[in-house]
């Protein structure tokens, strides 16, 4: 028995049905909400560079057709049996995080994003390019008010990375942190530096982003193709933190140079390419490389309430449903500003 606020069958998805085939919008049945999950009719889904992997995917798990999507904002629409807590007509959402297993030992141990068996829309089930999406309730986000659908969107993916990477590396208020890449996630990662106190250092390619950085909360602008910004970090004093969000890892080994003793080089946005660092800058000032991934739905819930109270906002340019391939060009391409978001609104 499920309860259902809105079961209208006429629902579309923008879906490749065949291997290498291109994004096309199809008509889609809702899937009804078997136990333990909640079907949400979607408002506004983002586009991730990682969505364009599983656009490609050859051999998707859930098989033919592919519905990418996983930064998805809506309302509940139906509830399955033995879900407690939601009802139909509340806003909530879904992130990259997409349901976990909850008995393996990351599951035991309240590291739900690190489950051996995580669930990822659009990877793990059809994703939230779609009118309708059917998930997991433990994955559910709740969207507070004050944030429109396509401002809570990202944070589902971007945000919450970008927001967990900073509070989570030791940095303190006052200490500098620089942050590589302007784009979907560097865009979100200078206004949460800036404001969780951070002296704030964007580092980007070209005199032409210097006013977005410094409008996105940055103090401070490297434009690193036209000085070794590693070098001009260590002469201001170093940076406690690097957060590179920039699809290139080419830069990081001069950037090491900008890191205080102990300092913390954070990759979140990688291109697959080896990592090519010289150990000896890392053994002989004690610093640290990580990487950092995702967030749980309570994370992402406080990224949003810290969103709401310190004017953090995603730029988004949002697009109809039935543009999604077109989107995903753009995305790929570079030229969107900051994240694209699919709405479903006619």
């Amino acid at each position: 028995m499920t309860v259902s606020q809105n079961n209208n069958p006429a629902h579309r998805a923008a879906q490749v049905t065949e291997s290498g085939g291109p994004v096309r919008i199809s008509v889609v049945q809702p899937r009804e909400p078997g136990p333990g999950e909640v079907r949400l009719d979607v408002k506004a889904s983002g586009i991730c560079a990682a969505d364009a992997g599983m656009a490609a995917n050859p051999k998707p798990a859930y098989g033919f057709p592919i519905t990418p999507g996983h930064e998805v904002a809506g309302v509940v629409a139906e509830v399955g049996e033995g879900v407690a807590g939601w009802e139909a007509g509340q806003r909530a959402g879904v992130g990259w995080f997409g349901g976990s297993c909850g008995h393996c030992t990351a599951c035991r141990s309240g590291d739900l994003v690190h489950c051996a068996e995580r669930r990822i829309p659009g990877l793990s089930y059809a994703g939230g390019w779609a009118t309708t999406i059917t998930v997991p309730a433990d994955a559910l986000i709740r969207i507070p008010d004050g944030l429109s659908y396509e401002e809570a969107a990202p944070l589902g993916c971007a945000g919450v990375t970008t927001f967990n990477a900073l509070r989570h590396s030791g940095a303190e208020p006052g200490d500098r942190v620089a942050v590589l890449g302007i784009g979907g996630l560097g865009h979100f990662a200078l206004q949460f530096a800036a404001a969780m106190g951070f002296e704030t250092v964007a580092i980007g390619r070209g005199e032409d982003k210097r006013q977005t950085a410094l409008d996105l909360g940055a103090h401070h602008y490297l434009d690193g193709s036209a000085e070794d910004a590693g070098k001009a970090l260590r002469a201001m004093g170093g940076a406690q933190l690097i957060l590179s969000t920039a699809s290139s890892s080419k830069p990081l080994d001069g950037l090491i140079d900008g890191l205080t003793a102990h300092g913390r080089l954070t990759v979140v946005g990688f291109d697959g390419e080896p990592l090519q660092l010289p150990l000896d800058k890392l053994v002989m000032h004690a610093r640290h490389v990580t990487g950092h991934i995702t967030g749980s739905p309570v994370d992402t819930e406080q990224a949003m309430r810290f969103a709401l109270a310190t004017g953090v906002r995603p730029q988004v340019q949002t697009v109809p449903l039935e543009q999604a391939a077109e989107a995903l060009k753009t995305q790929q391409a570079g030229q969107a500003r900051f994240r694209m978001v699919l709405t479903t609104d006619r």
